[in-house]
C-alpha cells in the first residue's frame, strides 16, 4: 500500500478537488443542475460555518458581515447597509437590535436627518472586526488567493447576474472602482 492510499481509497487532497475536476460521482445532471446542486453546497457550508462562528466567535455570518461593514463605513444608516448587502431594511432590523443589545453596535441620531439612525461599532464591536480563522469570510480568502483575477471576476459576474435575475440585486444606480471611488457610468 502506497502513502497515498489507505484501506479506503486513494486519500484525498486536503486543498479539495483541483480546478475542472468533477467531485459528484453520481450520473450526469446536465448544466444547470449540476451549478444548482453547486449553489445548494454553498449555501449548505454557508449556514453550517455560520452556526459554528456563533458557537465560537459568538457571532453568525451575518452578524460578523455587518460588524465588518459597520467598521469599513463608520456611521453608516441601516439604508445604506441594506443596499450593500441588497436585503430589505427590516431584513437587518434584528441583526442590528441583537448586535446593539450585545454592546458591539452604538446607535445615534443622523443630526442631518433625525429619523434615521446612525451605526459605529463600540470598543467591543472593534476588537471583532479583524481577521479571524473559522468564518466565512477567512474561507472565501484562502479560495481567492488561489484564483486568478479572471476567475474571480467571471465568477462575479455569474453570480452578480443569478442575483440579478432572481431579484436580489438591483441594476446599480452609481458604480465604484476597486478603491472605492465612483466611476462614471454610460448607458
Amino acid at each position: 500500500m502506497t502513502a497515498e492510499e489507505s484501506p479506503k481509497g486513494p486519500a484525498e487532497d486536503p486543498l479539495g478537488p483541483h480546478e475542472g475536476e468533477r467531485t459528484y460521482k453520481g450520473p450526469p445532471l446536465g448544466e444547470v443542475l449540476e451549478f444548482m446542486r453547486l449553489l445548494w453546497a454553498v449555501d449548505h457550508g454557508l449556514q453550517s460555518t455560520s452556526k459554528r462562528m456563533e458557537s465560537t466567535l459568538g457571532l453568525t455570518g451575518p452578524q460578523r458581515l455587518v460588524i465588518r461593514l459597520v467598521g469599513r463605513f463608520p456611521d453608516i444608516t441601516a439604508g445604506m447597509l441594506a443596499q450593500i448587502l441588497h436585503v430589505h431594511p427590516s431584513t437587518l432590523t434584528g441583526v442590528l437590535k441583537r448586535l446593539e443589545k450585545r454592546g458591539l453596535l452604538e446607535r445615534k441620531s443622523d443630526p442631518l436627518d433625525g429619523r434615521k439612525a446612525l451605526f459605529s461599532l463600540t470598543d467591543e464591536g472593534r476588537a471583532l472586526d479583524i481577521p479571524s480563522e473559522g468564518t466565512v469570510e477567512s474561507s472565501v480568502q484562502r479560495v481567492l488567493s488561489r484564483l486568478s483575477r479572471s476567475n474571480i471576476v467571471a465568477t462575479q459576474e455569474v453570480l452578480t447576474a443569478l442575483a440579478r435575475e432572481l431579484g436580489g440585486v438591483p441594476m446599480p444606480e452609481v458604480e465604484y472602482d476597486e478603491a472605492g471611488a465612483r466611476k462614471q457610468v454610460v448607458r
